[in-house]
């Protein structure tokens, strides 16, 4: 497929490489057409990089990797025409880091930043994934022994099949991908948040997962 990732940082860096190596047209998106490392990234895997908008424009499936507090600011930049009719993965958590560690984790109007995106550009098939494990584990689950999970939600059942297939494509087995329902499941995936980051002060390190044990 055609993908555009939007976000340099190390999320969206790490599922773009990913990307690219399972042969997909990547490109990476932010503000600026001359940001240095997106530019960097596209050198090294030969792929390519731009605004939020020509990324988007190009992509028939979009990925949300930017910051929490600034995605809907992103997907604005990216057009909500560009948006239309397409899946938007988030993979994104709502995280206010401005008083310092750990940050709060904060719920627009009782809900979640899926829904929200959801509700802002209604053209878009927004489906929540990825977002309660670090980015390593994202792309490489078997980083981590056991039958830790994956956690999908959304309102269109197509999008979500379209996601399920390119979170196996990543190594997560289909057993290991729990459907959580309709996209309101994103409410309890970013409310993980604060465990995991009590968690990884605990362990002093990312490399850890959720797993669910059922009789």
């Amino acid at each position: 497929m055609r993908i555009a990732v939007l976000g340099t940082g190390e999320a969206g860096r790490r599922l773009a490489s990913k990307l690219v190596s399972l042969g997909h047209e990547v490109t990476l998106g932010s503000r600026s057409a001359e940001n240095p490392g997106a530019r960097e990234w596209a050198a090294e895997h030969r792929a390519a990089h731009g605004t939020f908008a020509a990324a988007a424009a190009g992509a028939e499936l979009v990925v949300n990797a930017t910051g929490g507090l600034v995605s809907l600011a992103a997907l604005k930049a990216a057009g909500a025409e560009n948006l239309e009719g397409k899946v938007l993965v988030d993979v994104a958590n709502p995280l206010d880091f401005s008083q310092g560690m750990p940050p709060k984790v904060l719920t627009p109007d009782g809900g979640s930043l899926a829904e929200q995106i959801q509700r802002t550009f209604p053209g878009a098939r927004v489906v929540k994934t990825l977002n309660t494990m670090t980015n390593t584990i994202m792309v490489d689950p078997g980083r981590i022994p056991g039958d830790h999970v994956v956690f999908v939600c959304g309102d269109d059942a197509e999008a979500k099949e379209v996601v399920t297939g390119l979170l196996r494509s990543f190594g997560w087995p289909g057993e290991r991908i729990l459907d959580l329902g309709d996209l309101s499941g994103a409410r309890a995936t970013e409310l993980v948040l604060p465990l995991w980051l009590r968690l990884y002060g605990t362990f002093g390190t990312a490399e850890f997962n959720f797993a669910v044990p059922r009789a």
